[in-house]
């Protein structure tokens, strides 16, 4: 099923992601029907019980531990990308307990300035060992997610927050645990009309500019500077996320991510080893961002250095190590 949406300058077709109730997805449909061939589908009713990961119950699980927290701004949303000097985890970093970020996200602070918790591992937490956490390893298990290629980690943040557009070099699983998420996707085929930073580029930034990264917004295109966006257009995909509900990703997918509402917005994911491995021999995104990385390493290996000679040395090596 399709609907239409109007850009500035054009009418495009705006295509659906599957949604299906995990009590009728095998293992053997899953794979024939989404992983094998690498599309998104959205698997409802993994939680057995409306499960509410609030503020409330966040701080009451993590209180006063540390976590890497991202400055990102808003009014980088403002500005051509190309003026863009950091991306994702490469933008300014600072360790601060749960109790301190709730504070900023009651304050509205968290909001006015952009400040998102993300991608922070739960296996050093008390939430590793929550029920909603084993029923979901437990039903992914089941449809064959059973070769991780990370650790669980926590994404909590101010609604208004967007993840800008990119894709990732192994399969995902975003899983919703509070309020909604809005997800604007394309297939990798388009990656050529969707202008990624080029891989290069870490020679001189390092891991602070990202070559997965889209130099375009999505919605906000601009036919002038990006005249093949207007094709990629036309494989624009739409999802709402809601509580409770997964996601998957195949890799590759560019996706843009906005956290809805004007509350905190959590969510959980997880990287998984590609599957058949004949879908990431032959994805050449995987390569290029394998690439980029190696471009990458240099700049790490002297902001390591540097940050070793350097005062708040311990700080500095987990914002370091939380960008990789």
């Amino acid at each position: 099923m399709t609907s239409k949406m109007t850009t500035s300058s054009a009418q495009i077709t705006c295509r659906t992601i599957d949604r299906i109730h995990v009590s009728q997805l095998s293992s053997q449909q899953f794979f024939q029907c989404y992983k094998k061939p690498g599309i998104p589908v959205v698997i409802t009713g993994i939680l057995s019980k409306q499960s509410d990961w609030n503020l409330k119950y966040l701080s009451e699980q993590l209180g006063s531990q540390e976590f890497v927290l991202r400055y990102y701004g808003r009014d980088r949303y403002q500005q051509a990308k190309s003026q863009w000097r950091n991306i994702g985890s490469g933008v300014t970093a600072k360790t601060k307990t749960f109790d301190d970020y709730a504070d900023l996200l009651r304050s509205g602070e968290a909001y006015e300035q952009d400040i998102y918790l993300a991608k922070c591992p739960l296996h050093h937490t008390a939430l590793m060992q929550t029920e909603e956490i084993t029923a979901i390893r437990t039903k992914l298990d089941d449809l064959g997610f059973t070769q991780p290629a990370s650790t669980l980690n926590l994404w909590v943040g101010p609604g208004g927050h967007t993840e800008a557009l990119h894709y990732d070099p192994m399969d995902g699983t975003l899983i919703q645990l509070h309020g909604s998420k809005r997800l604007v996707l394309f297939p990798r085929s388009q990656t050529a009309n969707l202008y990624p930073y080029p891989f290069y580029l870490h020679l001189w930034h390092g891991l602070k500019l990202r070559s997965w990264f889209s130099q375009v917004y999505p919605d906000r295109p601009d036919f002038e500077a990006f005249p093949k966006l207007q094709i990629a257009l036309h494989h624009r995909y739409e999802v709402v996320l809601n509580a409770g509900e997964i996601l998957y990703i195949p890799a590759g997918w560019w996706h843009e991510v906005t956290s809805l509402g004007n509350e905190m917005v959590c969510s959980v994911n997880r990287f998984w080893r590609i599957y058949p491995a004949s879908r990431a021999i032959l994805f050449w995104g995987r390569w290029r961002a394998y690439l980029g990385s190696l471009c990458a390493i240099p700049r790490v290996i002297l902001s390591v250095i540097v940050a070793l000679f350097g005062p708040n040395r311990q700080q500095r090596i987990k914002e370091i190590m939380q960008m990789l």
